[in-house]
């Protein structure tokens, strides 16, 4: 197995790969789970090539490009994976986006923040980036509540598109 790029008291995160079975049919079960689907939206994974090609198209052309991407967060005992969680590069956002979806079992434990602040540090120490935002569906609570306690402050409401939904877009560092 590689080595984490990111350790926290319970997690490692670690990057996905195309050649990992687990990875694979974790991005498969997490993109399909209900609760993926309405607060993130539908990535069009299917079955475990679709999953091979998210994880070939998205974190892995992002770890080379910009060195970092969407990590797999794994807990240190146990070494159950629980979730993902890292920075986005997104082209319409003028700032990287941190991002995370766990699996409903293990919703609730303070995962997300504990990963989310440890992606931030690693953001600001190794990458030298200032300012971070967050993209998050209005309805969902459990998202704003992750953010509010990694001390983002909501900034207004976007849209990615022309025809997507309207977002509310949270940031932490100097405001714009």
């Amino acid at each position: 197995m590689s080595e984490a790029i990111i350790q926290t008291e319970r997690l490692q995160l670690y990057e996905l790969s195309d050649q990992s079975q687990e990875d694979i049919a974790f991005v498969r079960r997490l993109l399909n789970e209900p609760s993926f689907l309405e607060n993130i939206g539908d990535r069009g994974v299917r079955d475990l090539e679709d999953a091979r090609a998210y994880i070939l198209k998205g974190p892995m052309i992002s770890y080379r490009a910009n060195g970092f991407g969407l990590y797999r967060m794994q807990t240190r005992q146990g070494g159950q994976t629980v979730g993902m969680c890292g920075l986005v590069n997104r082209p319409a956002l003028e700032d990287m986006d941190l991002g995370y979806a766990l699996l409903p079992e293990f919703c609730g434990h303070g995962y997300a923040v504990e990963a989310g602040a440890a992606v931030l540090a690693d953001a600001r120490e190794r990458l030298g980036l200032e300012r971070i935002v967050a993209i998050v569906d209005p309805r969902n609570a459990g998202s704003i509540r992750v953010l509010e306690k990694l001390d983002f402050r909501f900034e207004k409401m976007v849209q990615l598109t022309p025809d997507d939904v309207t977002l509310k877009l949270f940031a932490s560092g100097p405001p714009r």
